[in-house]
Parts: C-alpha cells; structure tokens; sequence
C-alpha cells in the first residue's frame, strides 16, 4: 500500500517537474568545431537526464560483470556449506539415536562438503565413541582443543573420557582449564567441585562452592551446610598433622557455620572440653540436644560434667534433656543411666514408656535395654531370650547413613568411601529390607523424616 503511495508521488513529481520546465521555454546553442547546435532548454534537461541514468546502468552492468565470478563462487560455497550442515545435523541425530552406521556417513559427508573442522570434529568424536573407538575420540577431542573456537567443547569430551576411566589427576586439570574458559558453566563448576573433593582439595573446593553461591547454582542454607562440612574436614586434617590449635579454631568455625551440624558439635566440644571449657561445652550440648538429640553427645556430656560413676550421671542427666525430655533419644539415655546405677524401676518405667508409645518402632538396641534389665533385675533367662529374639528381628540401631548408596557406617565421614558421595551421610536407622530382587528400603531420619533408598538384596 505504502509503495504504491510512493509511486504516485514520484510520478506526481515528475510529472510536475516536466509541466514546469515546458511552461518556462529557453534556448539552449553548443558551439564546437564548426558544429552548432540549438535547442530548447528542456530538451537539453532531458538529454542530459538520459545520458547520467545510461552512464549509471552502463557502470552497474560492468561491476557486476567483474563481480560475477566470486559471486557464482560463493554461491557454490554457500551451497555446498548448506548440504554440509544437513550432514552435521543428520550424524547428529544418527548418534542420538545410536546409529553408529548412519552416523559415519555423515561424517564423511561433512567432511567432504565443510572445510569448518571444528564443526565436524565434534560429530567425528562422537561417532568414534559410538562405535567404541575411545582412542580416535581422544584425538578429535584433543585436536578440539587446538581451536579457540571449540576448546572448550574439546575440553568437556576430555574430562568426561578421564572421569570415566578413572583418570581423576587428569580429570581435575581439565576441569581446572575448562573452568578457566567458562567460570560461569553450572557444569564445569560442579564437575570442578566434584574432583576436588575426591582429590580431598578441601580449601579449593570452599573457593568453587563460594563461587557457586555468588553464581546462584546453589542456596545460601545448601552452602552453609556444605561450608560446615568442609571445615571439618580440614579440622581433622589439621588435627592429624599435630595442629591442634589450627584444628580447633577450624571446629569453631564449623559450628558458627552450622551450629545443627552434629559433626561440627562433636569437634568443637571436644576441642572445648580439652581446653578445660566445662560450662561453654555444657551449654553447647544442652542447645544441641533440645533441637537434635543425639547419642554421641551423651559421652561428651559425661566427660565435660565430670560425672564419672552412675549415680553421678543420673542426677547430671535431666540437665541435658530439660528442653526435649519426651524424645525417644532422651528416653533412651534414661532408661541406660538407671540401669547403670541398677535403679531398676526407674529403668523399667522409662522402657515401658518407649514401647507403650511406640516410639521406638521395635528397634533393636530398645530390645537389648530390656533384656540387660530382665538380666540384672531378676535374671530371667526366659525373658532374656525372648527380648533378644526380638531385638534380631527389630530394626537396626542408628548409623551413619549414605543417602546415595545405603551405606551404614559407625562413625560420620564427610565423603563416602562407596559411592565417593559428598556430605551424604546422615544420622538414621534402615529398616528391613523385603524381596527377593530389589525393593525400596524405608531410611527414617532422626533429623529430616523419611526418605527412600534403593537397595539391592
């Protein structure tokens, strides 16, 4: 609509142009070499007019006579480079879908029809790894990493190969060097982060979880967590090359990271406790416990409250337990310090509440309780044996539960030493495991609830 518009004016214009031109007549006389020649004014406009647009489309067609090899040149090219990338996309979508035939004639297509290595480098690669070629992937890969433009695509095929077989030493320089190139790739950082914690590269891995925060791959409780476990394990580094004072200052720092975390708790009332601070430590456990009762603290409860005999930890003991007396761990460690001061009824009272309530779900050390008591009380064999019959079958006693791979161990570890899982363990109980082949085994957190666990039988 709009160029019709256009065209009308212009003709309008030059309509007008011409009206006025004859509406104002004039001569016009050339003189040259005894040639003479008059005419009107819009004669010689018009003339003039002609011979500039001939001369203009006299120079177009000469230019775009020179011009027409490189153009018929970079037809072919571009041609030849749309047939190229048909190929790319087509080995791509072979090797998705595991067509490794269809996938090497592609590549030799683009090879044929693309001088862009870098490009068919990658589908090269990837159609070597299909076919089980891993040596030719690792020269196109490396020869990726010659080019600026694919270093970093050459760099993931490298460290994705070095972690597969094992070659961590080398994972982790690659990681390191794609890091360099994209500081900003969630990938890259935990890949980066994974390495470094199997490399036990504490302090590096504190720097690329910091980063990871600033980065937003991570939530500021996720990395406060994390940061506590890191710490820790410094700490006991630390502890194991003789410097306690550095190991200490590291379990502080831990706790004031995550005061919840109970690891931390542990090493920084230890380290309080061998520094003579009784009260500090006391109060840290008696906080601890009124939000996350924990059996390990109970040692250290004795050991800062100097109650040494059983009577002494029966009147130490309603101290630590006053915020959170009606949980199962509280109840627990009261049943056990009245039955090792051999206050009987008051070890029996405590039991039968465990069992009444149904707090304990059958477990197995509640059972042992029982049957320690039916012993030093009345010495009922029948009895005895009937609470460690039971307590074989009832579910196991907390342990250090890898939430990745199952694996129960006694004392906390930040990483686990079967599946390689960092800050995977936590504080539960596994119940039975029922089928033949694989079922899910039911984990109940004594701090986060239940969770699930694939396990094989």
């Amino acid at each position: 609509m709009f160029r019709i518009l256009w065209f009308l004016v212009f003709i309008f214009f030059v309509v007008a142009g011409l009206v006025w031109l004859f509406e104002r007549p004039g001569s016009a006389v050339l003189d040259w070499q005894g040639y003479r020649l008059e005419t009107s004014f819009a004669v010689l406009a018009g003339a003039a007019g002609f011979l500039a647009v001939f001369a203009a489309l006299l120079y177009r067609g000469w230019i775009a006579l020179i011009r027409a090899p490189a153009r018929v040149g970079e037809f072919w090219h571009e041609r030849r480079r749309t047939k190229g990338y048909k190929a790319l996309t087509r080995g791509m979508v072979a090797v998705a879908a595991g067509d490794a035939a269809e996938a090497g004639r592609q590549v030799k297509r683009a090879e044929a029809l693309m001088n862009e290595a870098p490009l068919s480098l990658l589908l090269s690669a990837q159609s070597a790894q299909l076919n089980g070629d891993d040596q030719a992937a690792m020269r196109f890969f490396q020869e990726m990493t010659e080019n600026p433009e694919t270093e970093f695509l050459g760099l993931r095929g490298l460290l994705a190969h070095a972690m597969k077989s094992g070659d961590e030493v080398r994972a982790l320089g690659l990681a390191r060097r794609a890091h360099r190139l994209q500081s900003k790739s969630e990938w890259v950082s935990t890949s980066l982060f994974e390495l470094q914690i199997r490399a036990g590269q504490w302090v590096d891995a504190q720097i690329t979880i910091d980063e990871q925060l600033r980065l937003g791959f991570t939530s500021r409780d996720d990395h406060k967590q994390q940061k506590a476990v890191l710490t820790v394990q410094q700490g006991l580094e630390l502890d194991i090359s003789d410097k306690a004072d550095e190991a200490d200052q590291k379990f502080k720092t831990a706790y004031d990271t995550a005061p919840g975390f109970i690891p931390a708790v542990i090493h920084h009332v230890e380290a309080l406790i061998a520094q003579d601070k009784y009260g500090r430590a006391i109060d840290i456990l008696v906080k601890t416990w009124k939000s996350k009762p924990h059996p390990e603290l109970v040692g250290l409860y004795w050991r800062a409250t100097k109650a040494e005999n059983p009577l002494q930890r029966v009147k130490a003991i309603d101290t630590l337990i006053l915020g959170n007396k009606e949980h199962l761990e509280s109840q627990i460690v009261l049943a056990r310090t009245n039955l090792e001061a051999r206050l009987w009824g008051e070890a029996r009272k405590y039991l039968s509440a465990i069992v009444d309530t149904g707090k304990s779900r059958d477990e197995a050390r509640v059972c042992r309780l029982w049957a320690d008591l039916e012993e030093s009380e009345h010495g009922d064999v029948e009895a005895i044996q009937a609470w460690l019959k039971r307590a074989a079958s009832a579910d196991a006693d907390p342990a250090w539960i890898c939430d990745s791979c199952g694996n129960a161990i006694g004392g906390w570890s930040g990483v686990c030493g079967n599946c390689n899982g960092f800050d995977t363990f936590h504080w539960a109980r596994a119940r039975h495991v029922l089928g033949e082949e694989r079922k899910e085994s039911k984990v109940y957190s004594e701090t986060g609830g239940l969770r699930q666990l694939s396990v094989k039988t």
